[in-house]
């Protein structure tokens, strides 16, 4: 499964977002997500097993727990990826940030008070 499918579901991505908190056991994992999204348990474990397999998620045993973490190299190589789309935002969030300053200097230099 390519990474962009396994990031287009927004239970997965929920789950990355809780794991990147750190290491999660997955009874609290599903616990949220069943929670926020309506799912059941199977479902919810059915989207681990996705996580894992694609490679963003590890999970190691701990008695009869199994705790899930985040496995970042498949977000590095979305990263990667996105590297080449990085210009086409950080132009204009640069533009944005010369105007906010220019704003803030016309802002002060009308608001302080003749001598």
């Amino acid at each position: 499964m390519h990474a962009f499918d396994v990031l287009g579901d927004p239970v997965r991505r929920r789950i990355l977002e809780l794991l990147a908190d750190g290491e999660q056991p997955a009874g609290a994992v599903s616990e949220t997500v069943r929670a926020e999204f309506g799912i059941s348990q199977p479902a919810v474990s059915q989207h681990l097993k996705v996580l894992r397999e694609s490679g963003f998620a590890t999970v190691r045993a701990d008695g009869t727990r199994r705790l899930y973490a985040v496995d970042a190299a498949p977000l590095r190589e979305v990263d990667a990826w996105l590297e080449r789309f990085r210009g086409f935002w950080a132009q204009r969030l640069d533009a944005l940030g010369t105007e906010l300053a220019r704003g803030k200097r016309s802002r002060s230099s009308t608001e302080r008070p003749s001598s």
